[in-house]
Formats: structure tokens, C-alpha cells, sequence
């Protein structure tokens, strides 16, 4: 799951990016704001990817889903952008939760193989 939400959130590293230079071009909002703003919502995305597997990391992804479809009311685009994020936020958990069941699975089935085949050797 790590691998799969990390991804998704280096995205959105970048578009919130973008999208603090698109909001600079609005001159009701000051250079300032939009840098503050932008700039605490990158770094909430790079933090986020160390912790994403920590209980209430999903939690606090998708909060910060609903603050990326907000941004819609400044960014117009971002409503779009927000939404087709928050789909890949949404199978990044649930894809990954299946991955990571499957290498459970695949796991325990080879030390069990491992363990059978120990004790085998040492009947023979």
C-alpha cells in the first residue's frame, strides 16, 4: 500500500505546485498566501508518504483529498484535479490493502513450504 499512496501523493506534491502558480496569477490573493498555503500542503504531502501505513495515515490522506477538491474554490481546475486524485487516493488504499494481503498470503505460504520441507529433510 505504501508504494501505491506514495505515488499518488507525489502527484499531488506537483500539481499543488502548479497550482500555486496558477493561483499567484489572482490578484486578490497575495504572492505570500498562496507560497504559505502551497507550500504547507506539499510538505504535508511528502510527510504523509513516511506515514502513510501508521495508524491514521490514510485517514489524514484523505482529509488531505478534501482539502485538494477545496482548492477548487480558488483554482477552478483543482475541483477536477481534486476529484481524479481522490479516485486514485481511493485505489491506491484499497488496491494496495489487496497487495499487501497477497504477499501476506504468499509469505506465510512459503514458510510453510520452508518449515514442512525442513522437518521432511530431518525425517530422512
Amino acid at each position: 500500500m505504501r508504494t501505491l499512496c506514495s505515488s499518488t501523493l507525489i502527484g499531488e506534491f506537483f500539481v499543488i505546485g502548479f497550482a500555486g502558480l496558477v493561483a499567484m496569477k489572482d490578484p486578490d490573493l497575495s504572492t505570500s498566501t498562496v507560497w504559505t498555503v502551497s507550500g504547507i500542503a506539499m510538505v504535508l504531502c511528502l510527510l504523509l508518504c513516511g506515514v502513510v501505513t501508521r495508524p491514521g495515515g490514510v485517514v489524514f490522506g484523505w482529509a488531505l483529498q478534501i482539502a485538494l477538491v477545496a482548492s477548487g474554490f480558488v483554482v477552478p481546475t483543482m475541483f477536477v484535479l481534486g476529484v481524479m486524485f481522490g479516485a486514485l487516493w481511493w485505489a491506491s488504499v484499497h488496491f494496495g490493502r489487496k497487495i499487501d494481503e497477497a504477499k501476506a498470503r504468499f509469505a506465510a505460504q512459503a514458510a510453510q513450504a520452508g518449515a514442512s520441507g525442513a522437518s521432511g529433510a530431518d525425517a530422512v
